[in-house]
């Protein structure tokens, strides 16, 4: 993982410290709206309810919410350009590479190229892109939102950061099956297309299609731990969401807490269980992406270095 970030930090560093610091500034604001959220519910629930103050709170929250849009649509479209520009460096590095087999003495194997300029230069470079500014955006918005449900009500945001760590560990345990059956995808996707580029295709059907069949094989295995972790997962959301209204509800029955306490917590929940699920697929998207990257490498010889710059150039 190390070498794939020290890889995109080397080719974007000023632009990633842009997004970086676009993300910081999303993160903050993050929990903003949660605050006016609490403020509009015990203002109506108060003895003393005013239009004008309802007015200025809702003009309040949609201020927060319409700069924080905005910050994220900047976001959104400088990592997407940053994105399309490391695929075009990656597909140029490749065609050099490429140009180089041909003039050598070395085995030019066709298939491994196309797949890798059409497919795999794609997923490596649109995960440039975001590879330092989404976990930045999501882990400040966990931050930002459990610091503000724990400052309000702490036994809450107990509850609330109780539900991340078991999901740690449910995603670090299967993802890392789910990283052998990737590398294994990858390398018979190869062979198979390299085995296409042969001038008697005939000969070798018979051994595509057990190519294509373990492919498949090893697709359903890898949906078999994924799809049973999501479960999981949604179980845990589920149940905090439920533990969240109990005890808010108790609280409030016994008067240690207010109302407009207990949504803000719930909506506060709602709105970190969107980053955890985006965190446990960039996790995910990274350690697929690792082993692409290291799959990639290969491609490039023992000195990968020489085609950080266009030879000649």
């Amino acid at each position: 993982m190390i070498r794939l970030y020290s890889a995109i930090w080397r080719a974007s560093a000023g632009r990633q410290i842009i997004l970086i610091m676009l993300s910081v500034a999303i993160a903050g604001l993050a929990a903003v709206p949660l605050e006016f959220q609490r403020d509009i519910v015990n203002h109506l629930t108060s003895d003393d309810v005013g239009t004008e103050k309802l007015i200025q709170l809702g003009i309040g929250m949609m201020a927060v919410i319409l700069l924080s849009l905005t910050l994220k649509w900047v976001l959104g479209y400088r990592a997407g350009t940053l994105g399309e520009d490391m695929i075009r460096l990656i597909r140029q590095r490749l065609l050099w590479r490429s140009t180089d087999l041909k003039d050598s003495d070395e085995g030019l194997r066709k298939g491994t190229m196309t797949t890798a300029i059409s497919a795999e230069a794609e997923e490596l470079g649109k995960f440039a892109g975001g590879a330092f500014s989404d976990p930045v955006v999501q882990i400040g918005t966990l931050i930002s939102v459990i610091g503000y449900i724990s400052s309000t009500q702490p036994s809450l945001g107990l509850i609330a950061l109780s539900m991340i760590v078991p999901q740690i560990i449910i995603v670090l345990v299967s993802q890392r099956k789910v990283n052998t059956f990737v590398a294994e995808r990858v390398r018979i996707l190869r062979g198979a297309t390299d085995r296409l580029t042969t001038e008697d295709i005939e000969a070798v059907e018979r051994d595509i299609n057990i190519m294509f069949d373990d492919i498949y094989d090893t697709r359903r295995r890898m949906f078999l731990w994924k799809l049973s972790a999501k479960f999981l997962l949604s179980a845990i959301n589920g149940a905090g969401t439920v533990g969240i209204l109990m005890l808010g509800g108790y609280l409030v029955l016994q008067g240690k807490t207010d109302v407009g306490t207990v949504v803000a917590a719930t909506s506060g929940l709602s709105r970190i269980q969107g980053p955890t699920a985006f965190l446990i697929a960039f996790y995910r998207q990274v350690s697929a992406n690792r082993i692409k990257y290291e799959l990639m490498l290969e491609l490039f010889g023992p000195d990968p270095t020489r085609y950080r710059y266009r030879p000649n150039a």
